[in-house]
């Protein structure tokens, strides 16, 4: 099997897709902005996808490229996509769910289009929420409350070692071509039950405060500055109370085994909540 490029190799999923494919003995090449931060032993080459010309050097020998496109502007990825297209073969493409459908939008569904287009023979990933988004809650956690809008928002958050075994699974077998699956964990939990789990796991009662939406959006607005992008996860996540996101069985058919649990991945994080 020729050589696999992982880009976003040191971020929550892509540095778990380089490791269990170096763990299991494929040639794998890591393209990161800090290659310094690549486990020892794969060989990396610095690079950001935003200029795509640093994808070049990447690029050689490669056949098959997991792609993470950093942010949420597409800026620059029309290149990005011709300049893999120009070398490889195949791209699995992480992209996302879209609440209550099972296609990409916004930025992730330009980019689908993009790669549609450019001949490349791929395969979309489209998880659902990430359990390492529950990170945000840490300082609360740590102060045993969490005080967030929509408690009763309910939702099958995806643990990142799976969204990685299922990206090297695709990358590693045949049968995959024109595919887009989507992934999430096992079990509906709300975001109140988050908040008991992730207490459970760090050994500390942590409660549930309900935070109205406006108060939420004057914090999120000072953190984030951007509008638009406050309002629509705020809506995001209200719509979970009423339309919850149900779980899929993807996992379990592509890999024979069922999803890792939130609870799992708790226990696995549980020294970042302390």
């Amino acid at each position: 099997m020729s050589k696999i490029l992982v880009t976003g190799a040191t971020g929550n999923v892509g540095s778990h897709v380089v490791s269990q494919l170096a763990a299991a003995g494929l040639d794998v090449r890591a393209f990161a902005r800090r290659p310094e931060r690549v486990q020892a032993g794969v060989e990396a080459v610095q690079g950001d996808l935003t200029a795509p010309e640093t994808l070049e050097p990447a690029l050689k020998d490669v056949e098959s490229v997991f792609l993470l496109w950093p942010g949420f502007s597409t800026g620059n990825a029309a290149e990005a996509v011709e300049r893999i297209a120009g070398h490889a073969r195949r791209v699995v493409y992480l992209s996302a769910l879209v609440p209550g459908d099972e296609d990409a939008g916004g930025h992730y569904g330009e980019i689908e289009g993009l790669i549609r287009r450019s001949g490349l023979g791929w395969t979309f990933l489209r998880p659902g929420g990430f359990a390492a988004n529950t990170l945000g809650w840490a300082d609360q956690i740590r102060q045993g409350v969490v005080r967030w809008p929509y408690g009763q928002a309910s939702r099958a958050l995806i643990h990142e070692k799976d969204i990685a075994a299922v990206a090297v699974h695709v990358l590693t077998s045949a049968g995959h071509n024109g595919a887009a699956y989507a992934m999430t964990g096992p079990a509906e939990l709300t975001q109140a039950e988050q908040v008991r789990v992730i207490g459970e796991a760090v050994g500390r009662e942590v409660r549930w405060e309900e935070q109205p939406p406006e108060e939420a959006r004057e914090r999120l607005l000072a953190a984030w500055g951007d509008e638009a992008f406050v309002q629509s996860a705020l809506e995001a996540w209200g719509s979970f109370v009423e339309r919850p996101e149900r779980a899929t069985d993807t996992v379990r058919r592509l890999l024979g085994r069922p999803a890792l649990s939130f609870r799992q991945w708790a226990e696995d994080h549980a020294a970042d909540f302390r």
